[in-house]
């Protein structure tokens, strides 16, 4: 699968997990069957889809965590890690990261995409290390976001491809 496949499928895994809301005002509401009954400033979980569409209503307040704090610490951890192996990263991360970033001012979100860059350069550099040397292991794959994973498979197949036009297929 494609990396833009595989980030569309992923994001309506995203859109269906819940997420916390802070409803503005007295609220009650069946939505494809989802029984939503709210009293202002009441604080509930309910699937990020519906959150998002009240929100565009202003009915609700949406209360992401702070994905600015959480690219700070992945970046951390992955100058930690060194040049040879890569720290976890949730499967989520960066479809939750642009979803937080479409919110930002043009300032934060202009600082908030250099982080980004930077951590996306470190980590493309072990994937394309890790992916030249070896098939994914469940244990790579466990540390990597779903277009990583797309990134890495992707890498290793074009590596794989190189060496049999080179070498050829003898064995």
């Amino acid at each position: 699968m494609e990396l833009e496949d595989t980030t569309k499928v992923y994001s309506v895994g995203f859109d269906l997990e819940d997420v916390k809301v802070e409803f503005s005002h007295d609220l009650k509401i069946n939505v494809s069957g989802i029984q939503i009954d709210g009293k202002e400033g009441e604080i509930m979980n309910i699937p990020r889809w519906i959150a998002k569409t009240l929100h565009s209503e202003k009915h609700v307040i949406i209360h992401e965590q702070d994905m600015i704090q959480e690219l700070k610490q992945a970046k951390v951890k992955e100058d930690a890690q060194g040049e040879e192996s890569i720290s976890l990263l949730d499967k989520f991360f960066y479809i939750r990261l642009n979803e937080y970033m479409k919110n930002l001012s043009k300032d934060d979100f202009d600082k908030v995409e250099s982080m980004l860059n930077q951590l996306i350069r470190i980590r493309q550099g072990k994937i394309v290390r890790l992916a030249d040397s070896s098939k994914l292991t469940s244990d790579l794959g466990s540390k990597l976001s779903v277009e990583e994973e797309v990134f890495y498979n992707q890498i290793n197949n074009a590596s794989n491809e190189f060496k049999k036009h080179v070498i050829g297929n003898r064995k």
